[in-house]
């Protein structure tokens, strides 16, 4: 200073791209088709447990489990209207293209799972939901959350932790009734039956995203920004 000069500055000081507290990663696991994929099978799974709900609500004789069921069923049919909704963000296409199930195994599942109709079959009914496929659901849905980006795709994990938090309610409340109703060992043998039954078709689907709804078995690792 005062000599007509000044000195360049000996290092830099832009601010880093993250304070040090800070430790998201710019790049998630999975690219804008591999989630627009998921989000599409999530909503059509969301979609079919809220019908088979919304079915069952008429015809359970129990009433605590229908009061239920009835609840539950358009917590599924919010959660499938915030996938439709972010899918045309995810990608320019018509949702109604990525609606479709992870392969033909799932669908097999879901019809495997609405097969119990009569009204004596309320233990089957909650067995496929809430010992098979919530459970399920929980497990993808955490996976997504924890393998994508907090900076790119953060509409996603917001939507997935709204979500989450119905599935765990709804599983603890499936549960319970499932305990009330499962009160001699014919009822344990029928519950276990029905869920041996239908966890091998979904494990032959792979979940519900198919092979890698938890990582595993997959075969690809798609890594990038949104």
């Amino acid at each position: 200073m005062g000599n007509g000069t000044t000195d360049a500055p000996t290092e830099s000081t832009a601010r880093a791209p993250f304070a040090p507290w800070d430790r998201r990663d710019l790049p998630g696991r999975f690219d804008v088709e591999e989630t627009a994929r998921r989000v599409g099978n999530y909503k059509w799974t969301e979609m079919k447990l809220f019908e088979a709900l919304g079915g069952w609500v008429a015809t359970v004789p129990e009433l605590d489990v229908k009061m239920r069921l009835g609840t539950h069923c358009y917590h599924h049919a919010w959660h499938a209207d915030l996938w439709n909704k972010r899918l045309p963000e995810l990608r320019e296409m018509k949702p109604e293209r990525l609606t479709v199930p992870a392969n033909e195994a799932m669908e097999r599942f879901i019809a495997a799972m609405t097969e119990p109709e009569a009204p004596e079959l309320t233990i089957e009914k909650l067995v496929g939901v809430y010992r098979v496929l919530i459970p399920r659901f929980i497990a993808a849905y955490t996976y997504h959350r924890n393998n994508t980006s907090e900076i790119t795709d953060a509409p996603t994990i917001r939507s997935i932790n709204f979500i989450l938090q119905d599935e765990f309610d709804d599983w603890r409340d499936g549960e319970m009734l499932l305990q009330s109703l499962i009160t001699t060992p014919d009822h344990a043998r029928r519950a276990a039956d029905h869920q041996a039954q239908l966890e091998a078709i979904m494990v032959e689907a792979g979940g519900i995203t198919g092979a890698g709804s938890i990582g595993t078995g997959e075969t690809s690792n798609s890594e990038g920004a949104h």
